[in-house]
């Protein structure tokens, strides 16, 4: 595949490109390059090394916050940014400009951005400090449109006529930052827009493995939802490069050799969610291997062209995330238009929340030929790995567990509390004193030594402002303190493949050719430990020394498993 590559790149070398200039000062003579800008791979299968524009890209904030963007050099928007196109959040705002060309992974910093129309060279009316008026005539309803068609063309001029040399250098701010990840179907299921209830990590990772799906396999998805078992189910069939695949594609079609490629033919039932869905594989580059189908499985099965003589599915792994999956399970047998590939056994998964859905299931996998059937709920515990500092002396810093951590901090801390109560009550004593005596309460009675609670948390945050906190303390690893509330039951089931008249006489004609090889046809039966030592004991002849050595021979050859 690389000496492919390498050809592909010497023939293009000299060739103008999408009008760009020489291949080897575009490209720089780097594949990775060349095959993203060649072939179009999906950042869920090679994303490239660093973030560049147009590319999807995630932010974490927190463990459980993370935040989808496409990365643009300007706002597509023209919400009037000056620093572009901003991602804003709760813990911070990212201007584009400060993510394209970082490496994934890396730490950004918030930048301060004024959200408010002052900091915007606003389009919208909010922004000019228009407002929307309500109700109105015909007359003023047709304005409004007008004035809307106004601030549409307003903002195509601006933004076809805006420079990159006008966007303003974001300013660092004091606070906030997020890590810049790549798409991952593990990352995306933790931030896609939930449409429906999506299958998770810990489940789809365990029904990817029971299905065998393995690159080149194909998979019929029912219930695609949100997409997040179709994107990891979309990496797990991808069997390498795209080039490849469509050589192989087009041999297969002028019918040489089968195609090999994975496919995920995907079907709901939805027409919103499906079109929506869609769009997200088509920006997502997985156009090549998935196909999403608006469809109603139960009424109209799983092949694509219903009037076609052959169906153009073969899938050996099915999913079903369905209200009531026992309703297309007559569509998944062993008929002649049926889509499963009939060349090898076809391994079900269906995904119910309930137990009745399961057992109505169960009944209908029985009554149409499926075996091996088992029920599975998957329940994860996520376990966090982090340092643990204990000790009085860490006082107001994140992550600190405030105990003390010897005996003698716990008897200084003891000490500085009496002393601060005696230091309290000399005080009023004092002031009670003056009081009686001048009546101007002047003196306060406060001791030089006393320090306050809050002067002493400044004390500690200003002293730990040199020192890697990161490195300190112990490593601990903790689980969490609850399991995850129940998704779904998991039931699955094994279709065996076809088995014709042709495959039996076959099949009996294998075992006649193997038994040719023995005496008269007749195969020899094995034999028992307990029989071989019976022998072993007649050869011997009486000999105990013969006798004991043949038994050890024996209980060699056992111990290998002959």
């Amino acid at each position: 595949m690389q000496a492919r590559i390498n050809d592909l790149m010497l023939e293009s070398a000299s060739k103008p490109f999408n009008n760009s200039p020489n291949l080897n000062s575009v490209f720089k003579n780097s594949p990775t390059d060349f095959i993203h800008r060649m072939f179009k791979i999906s950042p869920f299968f090679h994303p490239s090394p660093v973030a560049s524009q147009d590319s999807l890209a995630i932010l974490h904030l927190k463990r459980d916050l993370l935040t989808p963007t496409v990365l643009r050099d300007h706002d597509d928007e023209n919400i009037g940014y000056a620093e572009g196109k901003v991602t804003t959040t709760r813990y911070g705002n990212y201007p584009h400009s400060t993510l394209i060309g970082k490496p994934w992974g890396s730490q950004v910093k918030a930048s301060q951005v004024d959200t408010g129309t002052r900091g915007r060279v606003g389009l919208l009316p909010a922004a000019r400090g228009e407002k929307r008026k309500r109700g109105g005539s015909s007359a003023g309803h047709g304005n409004e449109v007008a004035v809307a068609a106004t601030h549409v063309e307003e903002r195509k001029r601006v933004t076809e006529t805006t420079e990159l040399k006008d966007v303003k250098v974001p300013i660092p701010a004091e606070t906030g930052f997020c890590h810049l990840l790549p798409p991952t179907p593990e990352v995306w299921t933790a931030s896609l827009p939930h449409r429906t209830q999506v299958v998770y990590t810990p489940d789809y990772s365990y029904i990817l493995q029971r299905l065998r799906v393995t690159p080149g396999t194909e998979v019929i998805e029912a219930g695609a939802g949100s997409g997040s078992f179709t994107h990891a189910a979309a990496r797990a069939v991808f069997n390498g490069c795209p080039y490849q695949n469509a050589v192989n594609s087009r041999r297969s079609h002028a019918g040489d050799v089968e195609t090999g490629t994975g496919r995920i033919w995907s079907f709901e039932f939805h027409e919103p969610r499906a079109h929506k869905l869609q769009e997200e594989i088509r920006n997502h580059s997985l156009s090549g291997i998935v196909t999403i189908t608006h469809r109603d499985v139960y009424e109209n099965g799983f092949t694509l062209a219903d009037t076609a003589p052959q169906p153009s599915i073969k899938a050996s792994a099915v999913f079903l995330d369905l209200p009531a999956p026992w309703l297309a399970l007559k569509h998944l047998t062993r008929a002649p238009s049926s889509p499963l590939n009939p060349s090898t056994a076809t391994h079900l998964c269906t995904f119910s929340p309930c137990i009745e859905q399961v057992q109505r299931t169960v009944s209908s996998l029985r009554s149409f030929g499926w075996l091996d059937i088992e029920m599975v709920e998957i329940s994860s515990r996520r376990i966090e790995s982090r340092r643990e500092r204990v000790g009085l002396q860490e006082e107001g810093l994140r992550g600190v567990n405030v105990t003390p951590a010897t005996v003698d901090e716990a008897v200084d801390r003891q000490r500085e509390v009496e002393g601060r109560d005696r230091s309290y009550h000399h005080g009023m004593t004092v002031r009670s004193l003056n009081d009686s005596l001048s009546g101007d309460g002047s003196a306060d009675g406060q001791r030089e030594d006393y320090v306050s609670k809050q002067q002493r948390l400044q004390n500690i945050r200003d002293a730990q402002a040199d020192r890697k906190l990161y490195k300190e303390g112990r490593l601990i690893h903790r689980s969490e303190p609850e399991l995850k509330t129940h998704t779904s039951y998991l039931v699955f089931a094994v279709l065996p493949r076809a088995w014709t008249e042709e495959d039996e006489r076959s099949a009996q004609e294998d075992v006649r050719e193997s038994l040719e090889g023995t005496d008269a046809g007749v195969v020899e039966k094995p034999v028992s430990k307990r029989q071989r030592k019976r022998d072993a004991k007649e050869r011997a002849g009486g000999d105990k020394d013969i006798e004991l050595e043949m038994k050890w021979q024996i209980e060699d050859m056992s111990g290998d498993g002959q």
